[in-house]
């Protein structure tokens, strides 16, 4: 009996000196619901880091914009007043524009396009601009995929169907001049409003990936769906540069191990649950409609009026050919 407590007791002793006295929980702001490929790529960060660091680091998720706006919580990250953040990459623009590349219509056409960019040299120049411009540092992509239009009032097919919506766009330039370029005058609205509005009518429609729509519950307040396929979602975790800069080289090298762990996981998610969450939209009574004629109606008129208008603003237009050089496309003049 003796011997079996000694072996115990110093079992116990052993594991108490392994695993460290306390952790350190960092706040993770997160702009969608439960169930969506931000939740997903958080959870994947938290669980890699926890891995890391030997469980001397961990974080919490704050949901549904618990913490702010999205763009509100990349204003926060940079004052170091919180940690991490997860958003739509749209809402990083403002403040870095370089990275609005990703965010012209119809430059990333697939998920392939946009794991390759992101996670290669092109992706670095983003996050190396994205901490001089805005004070955060990109340390993992997450994938949610196209956006897709959604509306209360009538199936949508073509550019003349668009006509007469009212539909609520992010605060995002190069959104805002997209539709536009369609021929309507769209409504910027914060993220955190957006339900609200179309629950009571205040606009009629709105843009993004199946993931967010069944996020957010979207399918109580929207009928339609078009397969709208203009810009691929992409959602970056970035962690306030104060905050990486104070940690040790260790601790940065695990912070950025578990960023690309959780980028990888968010590729994996993506592809295993989509199409699932696409029948499940249509079993909840959505009706999903495909764009008359390929796109080619849409893509012309965004391609052709978008694009040369943020030439200047996302650094010059050597910076679009960079990315399009990189994923085999034709570049511009």
């Amino acid at each position: 009996m003796k011997k079996t407590f000694i072996l115990l007791a110093g079992t116990a002793i052993s594991l108490m000196l392994s695993v460290p006295a306390f952790a350190t929980e960092y706040r993770i702001a997160v702009g969608d619901g439960a169930g969506g490929t931000q939740e997903a790529l958080g959870k994947a960060f938290v669980a890699a880091l926890e891995k890391e660091s030997g469980g001397a680091m961990t974080g919490k998720l704050f949901l549904n914009g618990q913490l702010g706006d999205e763009q509100d919580t990349i204003t926060a990250a940079a004052t170091g007043t919180l940690d991490f953040s997860i958003l739509a990459i749209n809402n990083i623009t403002p403040f870095s524009p370089s990275v609005g590349t990703l965010t012209l219509p119809y430059v990333i056409l697939s998920q392939d396009d946009a794991e390759k960019v992101t996670q290669g040299e092109v992706g670095q120049k983003m996050v190396d601009q994205t901490v001089e411009d805005a004070g955060v540092r990109i340390i993992g992509w997450g994938y949610s995929g196209f956006r897709v239009l959604t509306n209360s009032k009538k199936p949508v097919s073509t550019v003349a169907d668009l006509q007469g919506l009212v539909v609520r766009v992010p605060k995002n330039e190069i959104m805002i001049e997209t539709y536009k370029a369609w021929g309507i005058n769209p409504t910027p609205m914060a993220w955190g409003e957006t339900f609200a509005a179309l629950q009571q009518k205040v606009v009629d429609g709105q843009d993004n990936p199946y993931m967010t729509v069944n996020a957010m519950k979207f399918y109580e307040v929207q009928k339609y769906i078009t397969d709208l396929r203009y810009i691929f979602s992409i959602e970056p975790l970035v962690i306030s540069e104060s905050l990486f800069e104070s940690l040790s080289e260790e601790q940065q090298q695990q912070v950025l191990a578990a960023g690309r762990d959780a980028t990888k996981a968010s590729g994996v998610f993506l592809r295993e649950q989509e199409s699932k969450i696409r029948d499940e939209l249509v079993a909840r009574g959505m009706e999903i409609t495909k764009p008359a004629d390929d796109e080619k109606e849409f893509i012309d008129l965004a391609t052709s009026k978008v694009w040369p208008k943020f030439y200047d603003q996302i650094g010059g237009v050597e910076v679009l050919n960079g990315v399009l050089t990189s994923l085999g496309r034709d570049t511009v003049q």
